[in-house]
């Protein structure tokens, strides 16, 4: 009778030993009331009279399906999201809702379309970061009476129309021929400014002004070997802007009094009168 009745303890007894992983927190019901939690370990239930449920308290990543949804300026977007998130109370996650890692993705995909029609476009695609952060918030705040810590929520891909894309394409294109625009201006200014301060230090000095001439002239020498080069003293020049601003002196003259000899006459009279 003892043999039979040893065996019997033994089987049950090794019926009832379970193990806990290291990642995993064991909820233990007694007659479909939760009895205690156990941490990761070897541990023993009742058999037939308790049971358990494992729950995985790593991280979990999963992604949100692509919506389609409508910005604040009428503009659709095709979003996709992916979510991290977490157990940290396994039995609300097991007693509060019937299936956590559904009902995070459900209201994800809620919280994205909401969150969406709140911006516009250029805000959506510029402030992805401070929207992910936001959209983490609201989510992490519905989930929390479930024992679920949502860590972060980032958008991965975000699609809009070809047409709109074509008109972002002309308007990024005008923003940088504005801009290059701008920078070429800038640089002649800037250029215009030293040449301004190069002229007067050379009118300050005129020897400056032949060195500099000799130096264009070994330039273009050292560039164009077939080019032909006549050098003219600078007197020259000068002698011949005097000429050419007499000679257009005495044109004038000899025009005026084509135009008005009455009063060239006149003059001559009062200036032989005078005299």
């Amino acid at each position: 009778m003892l043999v039979p009745f040893g065996i019997f303890l033994i089987v049950l007894f090794l019926s009832g030993l379970r193990i806990s992983q290291a990642w995993q927190q064991t909820l233990v019901f007694r007659l479909g009331k939760l009895n205690r939690v156990r941490q990761p370990g070897l541990f023993w239930i009742i058999p037939w009279i308790e049971h358990i449920t494992p729950v995985d308290m790593r991280t979990v990543t999963t992604s949100v399906d692509q919506q389609e949804t409508i910005t604040r300026d009428n503009v659709p977007v095709k979003v996709t999201a992916v979510i991290w998130y977490e157990v940290v109370y396994a039995s609300r996650a097991i007693l509060k809702v019937k299936d956590v890692d559904r009902s995070v993705v459900q209201i994800a995909l809620t919280s994205l379309r909401n969150i969406m029609g709140r911006h516009s476009l250029d805000e959506v695609l510029k402030e992805q970061e401070s929207i992910s952060q936001t959209l983490c918030t609201v989510i992490d705040k519905v989930t929390e009476p479930w024992g679920v810590k949502v860590s972060r929520v980032e958008m991965r891909n975000v699609e809009i129309p070809e047409s709109m894309q074509r008109a972002m394409a002309q308007e990024a294109e005008a923003l940088r021929e504005k801009r290059a625009r701008l920078i070429k201006a800038q640089a002649e200014l800037e250029a215009s400014l030293k040449l301004k301060e190069a002229a007067g230090v050379i009118m300050e000095n005129p020897a400056g002004l032949e060195l500099r001439r000799m130096q264009m002239i070994t330039e273009v020498g050292a560039e164009q070997n077939t080019t032909t080069i006549i050098m003219m003293p600078s007197e020259f020049v000068t002698l011949a802007r005097n000429v050419a601003e007499l000679a257009h002196d005495i044109s004038v003259h000899k025009k005026n009094q084509q135009q008005h000899p009455g009063e060239s006459t006149a003059a001559a009279m009062q200036n032989s009168g005078s005299s």
